[in-house]
């Protein structure tokens, strides 16, 4: 599947591979089969599952439950060679630089698409589905893109 689909699914859903808010630990590990990092705060409370540019985060309730994630796009311009394990290991072609017209082209030809809030946030353009609780951050920096992102490139998108 293209990257720009599965992240405007992500936008108009709330899910990424079918993970989402109050998915078990299990259920992330059976929908994603990468290495990763787990990160647990001082208390064992809350863990964060970093699989490098993609990031999920849990609350221990009486399981580990996801409470939110990123997908963090940025980290591609300068890495892609972590895409590209991606790429083998999940069928998924995630390109170094995205732009949000390229996203939003695809997110509006979705069935059921929700509106987005458009957020000034100086650096950065925000676009947020308040339905499925999904932000794209956008750069609003006027730099031309080069060995890192340029005005309009997709910097990050968050649930949460």
């Amino acid at each position: 599947m293209s990257a720009t689909r599965l992240i405007a699914s992500f936008i108009a859903t709330g899910r990424l591979y079918g993970v989402g808010i109050g998915s078990t630990l299990i259920e992330l590990q059976q929908a994603i089969d990468f290495n990763f990092v787990d990160v647990v705060d001082e208390d064992g409370e809350s863990m964060r599952r970093d699989y490098g540019f993609i990031e999920f985060y849990l609350n221990l309730d009486q399981d580990w439950r996801v409470s939110g994630g990123s997908i963090e796009l940025h980290r591609l311009a300068a890495r892609s060679d972590t895409a590209d394990r991606w790429r083998i290991a999940m069928q998924d072609h995630f390109p170094r630089y995205l732009t949000w017209d390229e996203l939003y082209n695809e997110f509006v030809n979705l069935p059921n698409a929700p509106s987005l809030q458009n957020i000034d946030q100086g650096d950065f353009q925000e676009y947020r589905a308040s339905e499925t609780k999904v932000s794209v951050l956008v750069s609003n920096d006027h730099e031309e893109r080069d060995e890192w992102l340029g005005h309009g490139d997709v910097w990050s998108v968050s649930l949460g």
